[in-house]
């Protein structure tokens, strides 16, 4: 079997998982974001139009400040969203260790802002609020470490492995002939492509696929590129046996050291590749309704405002001679009929009720995409926002964000850091290690205001339960016993991400606390000696003769 044979069997494969879901993406498409998703390689360089099903842009407003929103809340290029550590808290208190990783992470940040990645995950997330899932690619580039490259909806497919982690990205599409030549070398490129690009057909289009998936069988001692961990693959596919056919070809063999494509998912089912739940799905019938209803306002308005008219036929040489209103329509009667009238009669449609209804989808529409929590982020000014007032504001929200928060930073934030930090130090751009981190795993925080947002939750909890007791200490004294304060302490500083290094461990705690005992002690013997020995000299000098109050208590006592 030829290698073009076996790569298009799975593509086929692949294609045949991901069919159930294109009525659902084409569906989501049309309703909320009717310029994505490509469901047919040959959809490029489109622009006729295709929101004829959206009458009311709602959720095309509300995806995109949700867009917005976890941008500026999780990805923001306006403040710091993650920061790295070493394994072992102990070594970052070393000043080697906090010197090299404020440097590379400076590097990163410089490399994030300098590349389209910003840019790209815009459009990502805009595709993972809509169709629940996003796929994106990050190559190596010369001028700017490196490069992204976001895909929309329909021209991949996703494959997984035993752990239910993507590992599998076939994408369709097609390119000029000339950009053939310029990207894969006319040396490479197909009979055919030589041919067409002999002839000067150089804008004709040819059908390619880019397949990057796990290298089974490779030689793990060769430093070759296409003997990586996972394997990239272009190549032209070729029409079949059609008139004019050509077979397919290899264009480009390379490889990656760790999966190239960071593919999210808002929420899966089981072992599905693709997601079954995120906004856009949520509230994909309260779109439809809304578009529905929209339409249905505007023709009850119509009715009213310009409807066919009805009249007496002797009425039709007058309205001939031009004296007509122009109306849409004029229906003729044989009768006694005085003017024209409309054909609905006294037609009143409700018009503050079918309004209503429309805006209770709208209402619904946007609490699916989250409008009210991400407004407040893309709102404001996002330097001065902090985690504490998204918390106190929308912890509802923040709750059902969780795990979708979660799953980003596992699905895509964490293969984001690593495959750029592999790069960097590929590209020798990082600053050597220090002894201390050599050959060890760097560990990832991310401080993103949603992710100190999630802690906060928490954090208020732990405020709630502490001002509780303390109110009820007040009226009842014991209560103040059922807190553990040291524990409390703990508690909050794990769930606001302090450094632990901050906070003294429990043994720590029980020796400063057994010192200030023993301080306490000494002291209050030293002051009791004191006091002992300033009583002792006062006695000492107290005059017992004469006629004085203390005499006269020694005499009464027996004792002079």
């Amino acid at each position: 079997m030829g290698d073009v044979t076996k790569f298009n069997k799975r593509l086929e494969a692949l294609k045949s998982e991901r069919s159930s879901f294109i009525p659902t993406w084409r569906e989501l498409s049309d309703y909320h974001l009717a310029h994505r998703g490509r469901f047919l390689s040959s959809d490029r360089n489109k622009g006729h139009k295709r929101n004829t099903r959206q009458y009311n842009n709602t959720s095309k407003l509300a995806s995109r400040t949700l867009a917005s929103g976890m941008m500026a809340g999780i990805t923001s290029p306006a403040r710091p969203w993650f920061k790295l550590g070493a394994p072992e808290a102990s070594l970052n208190d070393v000043a080697a260790v906090k010197e090299w990783l404020f440097a590379v992470q400076s590097i990163m940040y410089r490399v994030f802002s300098q590349s389209n990645t910003y840019i790209s995950l815009h459009t990502l997330y805009s595709e993972l609020g809509v169709f629940g899932t996003g796929a994106m690619g990050i190559y190596e580039d010369y001028d700017n470490v490196i490069r992204c490259k976001p895909y929309t909806v329909g021209s991949y497919c996703l494959g997984m492995n035993g752990r239910n982690e993507v590992d599998t990205f076939y994408r369709e599409y097609e390119k000029t002939i000339g950009e053939c030549v310029k990207l894969f070398g006319y040396d490479n490129c197909s009979t055919y492509i030589k041919e067409q690009w002999n002839r000067g057909n150089t804008e004709a289009w040819v059908g390619l696929v880019h397949a990057v998936e796990p290298n089974d069988n490779r030689d793990m001692m060769s430093p070759m590129a296409r003997d990586k961990k996972f394997r990239s693959v272009y190549y032209e596919r070729g029409n079949g046996t059609q008139k004019g056919s050509h077979n397919g070809q290899i264009l480009m063999r390379s490889g990656f050291d760790e999966f190239a494509v960071l593919s999210p998912r808002w929420d899966v089912t089981g072992e599905d590749i693709y997601a079954t739940d995120c906004p856009g799905m949520t509230c994909l019938g309260d779109t439809k309704a809304l578009q529905l209803g929209e339409k249905r306002a505007y023709q009850a308005v119509d009715k009213m405002a310009n409807p066919p008219l009805q009249g007496d036929a002797t009425l039709k040489t007058k309205v001939a001679n031009g004296n007509s209103l122009k109306p849409d329509e004029i229906i003729w009667h044989d009768g006694d009929m005085k003017g024209l009238t409309s054909i609905y009669g006294n037609y009143r449609p409700d018009l503050n009720a079918i309004e209503l209804k429309n805006q209770q989808a709208e209402m619904r529409v946007k609490k699916a995409f989250y409008e009210d929590l991400f407004l407040m982020l893309a709102g404001s000014d996002r330097r001065q926002i902090t985690a504490r007032e998204v918390a106190e504001k929308q912890e509802e929200k923040l709750l059902m964000l969780g795990p979708v928060l979660e799953r980003l930073h596992n699905e895509l934030l964490d293969p984001l850091i690593n495959r750029t930090f592999n790069i960097l130090q590929k590209a020798g751009v990082l600053p050597p290690a220090p002894p201390e981190l050599q050959g060890v795993e760097l560990g990832v925080e991310y401080i993103s205001i949603l992710a100190q947002a999630q802690r906060m939750v928490a954090v208020g909890g732990i405020e709630r339960l502490t001002d509780y007791t303390m109110n009820m200490a007040q009226v009842y004294p014991d209560a103040r016993h059922k807190l553990n304060p040291n524990q409390l302490v703990d508690d909050y500083a794990e769930a606001m991400g302090v450094n632990p290094n901050i906070v003294r461990s429990s043994d720590d705690v029980a020796k400063i606390v057994q010192q200030e005992q023993q301080a306490a002690q000494a002291a209050q013997a030293q002051e009791t000696a004191a006091q002992m020995a300033q009583t002792a000299k006062t006695a000492s000098e107290t005059n017992t003769t004469g006629d004085n109050a203390l005499n006269v208590m020694l005499q009464n006592a027996g004792l002079q």
